[in-house]
């Protein structure tokens, strides 16, 4: 009962993309009734051209000419109704699937990052590319087959009923087996669609993990065990496939064996009636026509109901990941920051990633404008967590993070962010020039606002050495140039905007030393006069910030310049000389 709940519920989110087309499916609707019409005229004059010749000399030439020429109009109103409707499905099919996979990427843009981190990106990218197309392919076939299969029936039983309603009687008594073996089979087959999409989902996650990190998988001689689980997976979307398409195979075959039992039945009492003078064999002749016609759209309509079942399936997918909760939205009154001074204060934020775990407590902190803040500590500290905060790609559970004056949930997420540069130890480069990607964060940048930019991350020396220097094409996620090459485009990133707050997580890790030295000095005058946030493992790097926090558990533990904590012996004082024992 909640299954089916659900596919109905399912069934009217469908129907509601649809509705804004309805002048386009009013226009379907005629065109098919226009094609089924002149179809299941045909019959008639086929009927009454062997009236004509029904015996020796008695053969109408008169009619029988006049009865072609009309055939032939028929015909050509039918081709032509039948490729406009094909016209005005595809139109309405497509748009529709433009419009949810818009929605549902937009929907991707929205959603918080506690979503991201915690499922596969592959299966929303099974979702939006896979699942989508398969429920187009259901919806397409279900304009196109649905409406004239349906308008066929009725149309067929209305000719019948003319010619003759004992044997019409007939046919209808028998149909009902025909519906009952369709629905028996189509019940049965969207549970296993679902699975085989899911699976299907599951097998995208995977083969993007691979392939997105290939030198890791040969690093670590993971071949082995990565076909391992890819024959788990592959095997069960194989079992479950193979269930999804036998039962939905048998729904076509099951129907015609009921088809078969009208037409026989068809064929019988209306040669009975023939020989009596019932109906003429014109007539008879029209009626096993029509009875042909009247089974086939059943055969049309059961593959139709298998498609539209996998449809439905990967439809509810797609509307499961558009109805998740998207990242709560800004508050009417929130503010629009400029481009601030930099200051930012921690007042007794709590924070968990999960309810039952709390993680971050009472934790205060205050970064006056143009301090260089460094974090340190043990992973799973609460660095990074603390950097999410900052940038609100997690709210806090309790207390006040206040940046510039205002509490960080009542400033607009697009302006606060405006307000921090970023550069993080894993890099992310769009495939595109290199120009365009120093400029993502300012679109509108000059060319001489790039260079300038590059010149002070030292990443021109090298972009000058390349084939077409600012506009060589790098392919996604930077394949084509080194690490370190990467990291350099990302310090060049920030250097162009210029926010009045830095976070820096091990932002030179992929550096070489020489350049290290040069890309410091480079950050030291970008630091003039901005609050920065250093988070470092290598304690050499931080000597010189203004204050430096020790983190343990979620908790700032110590503080205070980098000769203060040596000379307390705490904490700091262990770690710094863990690293630096043998000097």
């Amino acid at each position: 009962m909640k299954k089916l709940e659900k596919n109905k519920g399912t069934l009217l989110k469908v129907l509601q993309l649809i509705k804004p087309y309805g002048s386009y499916i009013i226009l379907s609707l005629f065109l098919a009734l226009v094609t089924v019409a002149a179809t299941l005229y045909t019959p008639i004059l086929i009927g009454n051209g062997v009236d004509m010749i029904v015996g020796p000399g008695q053969v109408n030439y008169a009619g029988l000419m006049s009865m072609i020429v009309t055939f032939l109009v028929i015909i050509g109103i039918t081709a032509i109704s039948q490729w406009l409707m094909s016209l005005v499905t595809n139109h309405i099919t497509y748009q529709v699937i433009q419009d949810i996979r818009v929605r549902a990427f937009n929907h991707l843009e929205v959603l918080p990052i506690r979503y991201i981190d915690g499922h596969q990106p592959g299966d929303a990218i099974s979702r939006i590319t896979t699942d989508v197309e398969q429920f187009s392919d259901g919806l397409l076939m279900g304009f196109t087959q649905l409406f004239t299969g349906v308008l066929t029936i009725v149309g067929t039983l209305g000719f019948m009923l003319m010619i003759h309603p004992g044997i019409t009687i007939l046919v209808v008594c028998i149909t009902p087996l025909s519906f009952f073996v369709a629905g028996f089979i189509a019940k049965r087959t969207y549970s296993m669609f679902r699975v085989q999409s899911e699976a299907r989902g599951d097998m995208t996650s995977l083969v993007e993990e691979l392939v997105g990190n290939q030198q890791v998988v040969k690093a670590y001689s993971y071949e082995d065990r990565a076909e391992e689980r890819f024959g788990i997976i592959n095997e069960r979307l194989r079992v479950s496939g193979i269930k999804a398409v036998f039962a939905s195979s048998i729904s076509n075959p099951g129907t015609r064996f009921v088809n078969g039992l009208v037409y026989t039945g068809v064929c019988i009492y209306g040669a009975f009636l023939a020989i009596s003078g019932g109906i003429s064999v014109g007539q008879l002749s029209s009626f096993m026509t029509y009875a042909n016609q009247y089974t086939k759209p059943f055969n049309e309509i059961s593959g139709v109901i298998t498609e539209l079942q996998n449809a439905l399936a990967c439809a509810r997918r797609i509307f499961d990941f558009i109805e998740e909760e998207p990242i709560k939205p800004d508050d009417e009154d929130a503010v629009v920051m400029g481009l601030g001074r930099g200051s930012v204060e921690f007042r007794g934020v709590d924070f968990s990633y999960t309810a039952d775990t709390p993680f971050i407590q009472n934790l205060n902190l205050v970064a006056k404008p143009g301090q260089r803040i460094a974090i340190v500590g043990p992973t799973g500290c609460g660095k990074t967590t603390l950097i999410n905060l900052l940038m609100r790609f997690y709210d806090i559970n309790g207390g006040q993070l206040l940046v510039d004056g205002h509490e960080i949930d009542n400033i607009t997420r697009d302006s606060l962010r405006a307000n921090f540069g970023m550069v993080l130890q894993d890099t992310w480069l769009k495939a595109g020039t290199i120009a365009e990607n120093i400029a993502y964060g300012k679109p509108d940048a000059s060319r001489e606002e790039i260079e300038e930019a590059a010149k002070k991350a030292h990443a021109h020396k090298f972009i000058s050495r390349m084939p077409q220097k600012y506009d060589t094409v790098i392919s996604e996620d930077g394949g084509n140039i080194s690490q370190g090459q990467k990291q350099l485009l990302c310090i060049a990133r920030v250097m162009l905007m210029k926010p009045p707050i830095l976070i820096l997580d091990e932002a030179t890790s992929s550096i070489d030393t020489r350049t290290e030295i040069r890309v410091q000095k480079a950050f030291q005058r970008l630091m003039e006069g901005r609050t920065s946030f250093v988070v470092a493992h290598r304690l050499s790097t931080i000597k010189e910030a203004d204050v430096i926090l020790v983190m343990k558990d979620g908790k700032i533990i110590e503080t205070g310049k980098h000769e203060e904590l040596l000379a307390r012996g705490g904490f700091y004082a262990n770690l710094y000389q863990s690293q630096f024992a043998k000097s």
